[in-house]
């Protein structure tokens, strides 16, 4: 009997990892090569590692453009191992410092480069990735909230598109997320994460923390909201496929998903976990964010209804661009065409980008 665990990562997610940068014949091939759930990790580790050796010898012959391709590539192969690997935390943990491992190496060789930064908070760091486009000495900034499964080194594509129109980014893992999940646990109020976030982006003189956005995928859709309820320093956000009350679908989740949010709320149980689920929530907040929102959602979402999205957008009070796609799936990662750079043109014109 196949898997159901292996069929369901296949199912609910293989547009995502080709949107986002897994060659589609490595897909199919390793996909196809995994019979049980405990193998996925060695069989993507497997496949990252010929992209890592692809890109380790580029650089060492001298060809950095190559090295940061592949590195990158290698990187993203690291992170889709782990990424709600949860049955083995030793392999899940070793997966993932090869992904921060082989995204740190690109970062100098990608264009435009990228800088590892620290940020301050509650006594330690949160680790992000800020890129700047090139040629701006203080551009505007999009900080970038990832989901409970995503983390800063699966963002490249992402990045792209805001770079791409003169917006610097900053994508940093979170409590509970990516480098972060070993120090912190997944907290409903992620607004206290923000703000440490823009106070970093503030204390810097090569950013217009003055002109900042905030993007959000997936259960980060729900941070990216929740945070520009609190925190007015914020001009705009785009929230991709996030829950407006977490509690209220988590038995209906995938167990995957499920499995990842006990482990990374450090929950005992799945009881636990859902008395954690329950302090996710916009229910008495979203009324407070009053800075324009675009939201995305895929009415063929298994994951995240695309009814959460409607609610947040008919109860924010300021303006909302809906962007509801009938045949999309989660995140619409398989129509993202007819919204990644549309939310990026968008977001430009809020931060007053006039280039773009």
């Amino acid at each position: 009997m196949p898997d159901a665990r292996v069929e369901s990562a296949i199912a609910h997610w293989a547009p995502r990892f080709v949107s986002n940068g897994v060659p589609l014949t490595d897909f199919e091939e390793v996909t196809a090569g995994v019979g049980r759930w405990e193998d996925w990790c060695r069989a993507w580790s497997g496949r990252a590692a010929i992209h890592e050796e692809l890109g380790r010898k580029s650089l060492a012959d001298g060809y950095r453009v190559s090295a940061g391709e592949h590195l990158t590539r290698a990187a993203v192969c690291y992170h889709f191992s782990k990424f709600v690997f949860v049955v083995d935390y030793g392999q899940m943990k070793a997966a993932h410092r090869k992904a921060v491992e082989c995204r740190n190496l690109a970062l100098p060789l990608i264009d435009p480069p990228g800088e590892r930064v620290l940020i301050p908070y509650e006594g330690k760091h949160l680790v992000g990735i800020l890129r700047k486009p090139a040629g701006a000495s203080r551009p505007p900034l999009v900080v970038m909230c990832m989901g409970l499964d995503s983390t800063k080194e699966e963002m490249d594509s992402n990045e792209s598109v805001f770079l791409a129109r003169g917006m610097a980014t900053l994508a940093f893992d979170g409590p509970g997320q990516g480098e972060g999940e070993y120090d912190f646990a997944i907290r409903g109020d992620y607004e206290v994460a923000v703000k440490a976030v823009l106070d970093y982006a503030g204390s810097r003189n090569d950013l217009d923390a003055a002109r900042a956005g905030l993007w959000g995928v997936s259960l980060g859709g729900y941070y990216a909201p929740r945070a520009a309820a609190f925190e007015k320093r914020i001009k705009a956000c785009i929230a991709l496929s996030g829950p407006f009350e977490w509690v209220e679908y988590f038995d209906q989740l995938p167990e995957l998903t499920r499995n990842t949010f006990q482990v990374r709320s450090r929950s005992r149980n799945l009881a636990e976990a859902r008395e954690r689920a329950a302090t996710l929530t916009l229910k008495d907040v979203a009324k407070n964010i009053t800075c324009p929102l675009y939201i995305v959602a895929g009415k063929q979402d298994r994951i995240v209804p695309w009814q959460e999205g409607e609610r947040l957008a008919a109860t924010a009070a300021g303006p909302v661009v809906r962007c509801f796609l009938d045949d999309g799936n989660h995140v619409a990662n398989n129509r993202v065409y007819r919204w990644r750079p549309q939310s990026a043109d968008w977001m430009a014109r809020q931060l007053g980008v006039s280039s773009a």
